[in-house]
């Protein structure tokens, strides 16, 4: 018979925070750290301002961040919480492809970056991983990335989408999957209006003319990732 582990005593246990708009989504990454036997979470964040006040106050070991937050985005957050001296191992948990954002993530200060549609158990592995101080990425992502820095062609090659905003390319992967307006804006915690204004700006930046090239493109971008 399988044996339990034994939870480390409180003041053992590496400290947990989470910043994600989703409350349900907090609850259950919560309740699935707090079952392992060395995590605890110590706090929860909603957004990134919220987040940049807490962090300060109660150090944790470790900050989860998802990429879609209210105003700020997770790699802007990064970004501030690394511009603040805020001396922090992040990764990021997101529901966004990593071949979109796993680069940006690293290149601005988080240590890992991981689906949220991943299995638990390496959820916990990149999550102990990180802590650890390595770097946590699926094999694909770290080969890509490998490959980009032999070939020499980390910025001679860029792609066409890293012309794109953050926020435009969490907008782009969605139209992409088939997410009509009112369900991008409803999944990324934004008005209609705001989605509306992002879908006009991929079309200015990528050249495209209507709407019905912006989701060929789209769906084409998505399905060779």
């Amino acid at each position: 018979m399988k044996k339990e582990k034994q939870a480390a005593p409180a003041g053992q246990r590496n400290r947990i925070f989470i910043v994600d708009d989703h409350p349900i989504v907090r609850k259950g990454l919560a309740q699935l750290i707090n079952q392992e036997p060395d995590m605890v979470v110590c706090g929860e964040a909603e957004n990134a301002q919220n987040a940049l006040e807490l962090l300060k106050k109660i150090r944790p070991d470790l900050a989860i961040v998802d990429i879609s937050l209210q105003g700020i985005d997770g790699i802007e957050l990064i970004k501030k919480i690394k511009d603040r001296d805020i001396n922090l191992p992040i990764l990021v948990v997101s529901m966004h492809d990593e071949s979109l954002f796993a680069e940006r993530a690293l290149k601005v200060g988080a240590k890992g970056y991981i689906m949220k549609q991943e299995a638990i158990e390496k959820m916990m592995e990149a999550i102990r991983k990180v802590i650890k101080g390595e770097v946590y990425v699926s094999e694909r992502v770290s080969a890509t990335i490998v490959k980009k820095f032999i070939d020499g062609k980390a910025e001679s090659s860029r792609s066409p989408m890293e012309v794109l905003s953050n926020r435009e390319l969490e907008v782009f992967q969605l139209i992409g999957q088939g997410f009509g307006t009112r369900q991008i804006a409803g999944e990324l915690n934004v008005s209609i209006k705001t989605v509306e204004s992002y879908r006009a700006n991929i079309k200015e930046k990528l050249n495209l003319r209507n709407a019905a090239e912006l989701i060929r493109h789209a769906v084409h971008y998505v399905d060779s990732l």
